[in-house]
């Protein structure tokens, strides 16, 4: 009689960048705030300070950094096995590994100075939320056509991505109608928080999915 092949569990993985991208924008910030760097408030509602602040100075940036980077992998291996788990997807996989390319150089940049270096974590910060949420909608369009998810995941997953496409809308507007350069920072700053919340949460959905398929990857 043949021994059943080990398995791993795919789930911990989504779930683990979740929580290790929550884990270091807040432990950051409220390291910055014990070495007097940043004012001390709650970001998602008072907008006193951004992420990419909160993450810029002394120990918090360290800890940042040492906590994202492996989560840009985490976020890499995670769209290379959504492709193998719904036998396709291209461009879902390329917009998903470039996204946490993306994330990891934003990252490594953040805490550096020069105009280079600017350009860098501002690109970062874009192509992680543009290229991360169109491959978050590839995937949901894939998932749903083959059945992959249960109907409700997808539905959670599609609030979600709404949500997330509803702060980008009021981002935009709030550019143009507040004209106090300061209230505009504050509202910029609870989107930008409010946004990466929403941006790994989707995972933790898609980790819960997982978790009801029973998928796993056997080692033979």
């Amino acid at each position: 009689m043949v021994a059943d092949s080990p398995r791993i569990p795919l789930w911990p993985l989504p779930l683990l960048l979740t929580l290790l991208f929550v884990m270091a924008a807040h432990v950051a910030y409220l390291l910055s705030i014990q070495g007097g760097h940043v004012p001390a408030c709650v970001p998602y509602i008072d907008g006193c300070v951004s992420i990419s602040r909160a993450a810029r100075h002394g120990w918090g940036n360290h800890l940042f950094q040492l906590l994202v980077i492996p989560c840009a992998v985490l976020h890499a291996l995670a769209w290379w096995l959504a492709r193998h788990w719904l036998r396709g997807g291209r461009a879902m996989v390329v917009l998903g590994v470039m996204s946490a390319i993306a994330l990891a150089v934003y990252a490594t940049f953040l805490g550096t100075e020069g105009e280079a270096y600017r350009f860098l974590r501002r690109y970062g910060v874009v192509v992680y939320f543009g290229f991360g949420y169109l491959a978050q909608l590839a995937l949901m369009r894939r998932a749903a056509a083959t059945k992959a998810l249960p109907a409700g995941i997808v539905v959670a997953m599609s609030w979600i991505s709404i949500a997330m496409l509803g702060l980008g809308v009021a981002n935009v507007v709030a550019g143009v109608v507040v004209d106090d350069p300061s209230a505009k920072d504050r509202w910029e700053n609870i989107f930008e928080w409010w946004l990466g919340l929403l941006m790994v949460g989707w995972h933790a959905v898609l980790a819960y999915g997982w978790k009801r398929q029973g998928l796993a990857l056997e080692l033979t």
